[in-house]
């Protein structure tokens, strides 16, 4: 058998899923390359979940630890969760990346480097005393060296390119040896290729992409390449969504369930940013998006909007937050339906602004002045992130309140296959205006009481200003109930007080009771909120497939809780609460339900691995 044919011969090794990890310089495409691997293989039919990873900082020195930009991406011929505790695979395009996460590659990984950046300056910028290629410091890895940057040179050479401007393309030689080793179609590339680029840079490019998998054909680096089969998932037209375009669908959706305009007034701050830029592309779904000047007058345009009629949104991460409490303080005494997304970052102040953290449950539980409480909503995936905004939308549409829809970074950033859903299923939200007089004076005229409720849910009546006849005052000066007129009495405000307390404590009837999913004998149970949903399901599986008994509760419901909760938590004899956080969760159900409960805490900017909670399950049980 000559070369040729052996190497044709090489047919693709089936296995059900595998990680890769693509790494390096911020300014080397990282995000574009495993963003344009995870789409295709969305298209090809895999289940996924990804996990970018970016600097810190705005633009960290090249060829710095600092300055790694890493994307991480879980593929599958089966239903998953998580991005992957560990990469299979790791692409490494500097001594940087390597450097920053190569103790995240698994024992005996493919490690893959680009060997044309191992020069000595390249060495020392990213902290290293001598070459790792030199030496055995990657001996527990199977290392391919490939001299990414030279061959990509020579590829668009006959192009005309220049040598530094092809450097920029290797990102692109990259990706398609990767989608070679792993038996990715070229076509959908491709097209994206024609379609992003122009000129001699789509050249380029397209030369580079075509390089890198014919490189992968004709090499003998590797014995043969892989391939993951589609997964079986339930029937339905799918699309790969990130968690903050999810979250931006949601609210254009909930705009049209309740048949009402979106207004979204919002200040750009990472990872919140992209809600903003989708939703300013559907003007023709009702939706208006205004970039403020600031944090404080966001708030206000969109408290203005719910004032006018619409559903108004404001869009931040932490710091906004903080900056918009008087904002949402005055929304809780005008009794107004708007939206506070906030896409938690890691902090406090700027901190971490492009890691995950879910330290914001105590800001969002008690962060305005006075007693203002308001319901809290936690999205707990990237697809579930479009039902989370419509829940919230219902929410405070329906009981007129302001309410918190959280996030996070990973769960913004991240990505999944997404089900479309049918339109008819989705639910009407939708809301009667006042449009007559509600109340007869003590000489029998008809008159209008901004503040007479609904004896189901306590919401106040809408009316939009300018309807005939109803004019009316609101403000953050304590009312009278029924009338609203203004009222200081100590009998009237306690009564407010309680009556706005009562409102958000009977929603506690309308939301899904809690639910235990696994064993509800065992002695351990999680209980779980927002993004740390992927890795205890991957947790609490592999427990169960292993012998032991685990129960799980995850919370959508952060106020009120589900009225349920306290009853499913007391006969444990242990309950763990994973959270990215010192504990804030724990602490407020200690308080409430009087159970030994126990906090499993990370904050590291990163989110858990499934393996660091299967970990504290056996110790729990030991």
């Amino acid at each position: 058998m000559t070369d040729t044919e052996e190497r044709q011969d090489r047919q693709p090794e089936q296995i059900s899923h595998v990680v890769v990890r693509f790494a390096g310089d911020s300014g080397d495409g990282m995000q574009l390359t495993g963003d344009r691997f995870t789409s295709v293989s969305a298209l090809f039919g895999n289940d996924l979940s990804t996990f970018p990873d970016y600097p810190a900082e705005i633009r960290a020195p090249a060829g710095t630890v600092n300055g790694v930009s890493s994307f991480q991406v879980h593929i599958s011929d089966h239903d998953i969760t998580t991005p992957g505790d560990a990469p299979n695979v790791l692409v490494v395009m500097n001594p940087a990346a390597l450097k920053a996460d190569l103790h995240r590659l698994e024992q005996g990984g493919l490690l893959i480097i680009n060997t044309d950046a191992f020069e000595e300056r390249d060495l020392h910028k990213a902290g290293y005393d001598h070459n790792p290629l030199h030496d055995d410091f990657l001996s527990q890895y199977r290392v391919v060296e490939i001299p990414m940057t030279t061959l990509t040179q020579r590829a668009t050479e006959p192009l005309g390119v220049k040598p530094r401007d092809a450097e920029r393309s290797k990102n692109l030689f990259a990706l398609g040896l990767v989608s070679w080793l792993y038996s990715r179609p070229t076509e959908p590339t491709i097209a994206w290729i024609e379609n992003k680029f122009k000129d001699l840079v789509k050249e380029s490019n397209l030369a580079a992409f075509r390089a890198g998998f014919a490189f992968g054909e004709t090499t003998e680096l590797f014995d043969h390449p892989y391939e993951v089969k589609p997964a079986q998932l339930p029937a339905g037209e799918y699309t790969n969504i990130t968690g903050n375009v999810a979250l931006a669908w949601g609210l254009v959706a909930a705009g049209q369930l309740a048949k009402l305009p979106v207004f979204l007034g919002s200040y750009p701050i990472t990872p919140a940013s992209d809600i903003l830029h989708e939703l300013s592309k559907h003007k023709h779904f009702g939706v208006r998006t205004v970039q403020a000047e600031d944090e404080i007058a966001a708030a206000g345009m969109a408290l203005g909007s719910a004032f006018a009629g619409h559903l108004g949104v404001t869009t931040t991460s932490g710091p906004g937050v903080a900056l918009k409490s008087e904002t949402m303080s005055l929304a809780v005494s005008l009794e107004l339906p708007l939206i506070l997304v906030d896409i938690q970052r890691g902090g406090p102040s700027t901190g971490l602004p492009t890691k995950t953290e879910a330290a914001d449950l105590n800001i969002a539980m008690f962060g305005r002045h006075g007693e203002a409480p308001l319901p809290i909503v936690a999205a707990y995936s990237p697809a579930n992130c479009f039902d989370a905004a419509i829940e919230a939308a219902r929410i405070a549409l329906k009981y007129r309140t302001p309410v918190i829809l959280l996030s996070d970074g990973y769960l913004a950033n991240g990505s999944e296959p997404w089900k479309l859903p049918v339109p008819e299923d989705l639910p009407d939200i939708s809301v009667s205006f006042q449009t007559e007089m509600n109340h007869t004076d003590a000489e029998g005229n008809p008159e209008y009481w901004p503040y007479l409720r609904d004896p189901d849910t306590l919401a106040r009546p809408w009316a939009i200003p300018g309807t005939p006849g109803l004019m009316h005052r609101v403000g953050g000066i304590e009312k009278q109930d029924g009338s609203g007129n203004i009222d200081y009495s100590p009998a009237n405000h306690s009564k407010m007080v309680h009556l706005r307390a009562d409102k958000i404590a009977g929603i506690a009837a309308d939301i899904p009771p809690a639910t235990i999913t696994g064993d509800a004998d065992a002695d351990v149970v999680l209980l779980g909120w927002g993004s740390t949903w992927a890795a205890i399901d991957a947790a609490v599986q592999r427990t169960r497939r292993a012998g032991t008994k685990v129960a799980w509760i995850h919370l959508t419901h952060l106020n009120p809780w589900p009225p349920n909760l306290g009853d499913l938590l007391r006969p444990f004899k242990r309950i763990l609460v994973p959270e990215l956080n010192m504990g804030q969760l724990c602490r407020l159900v200690r308080a409430e339900y009087l159970v030994d409960a126990t906090p499993i805490t990370k904050v590291q900017g990163l989110p858990f691995t499934s393996a660091e909670l299967e970990a504290a399950i056996q110790e729990a049980l030991s």
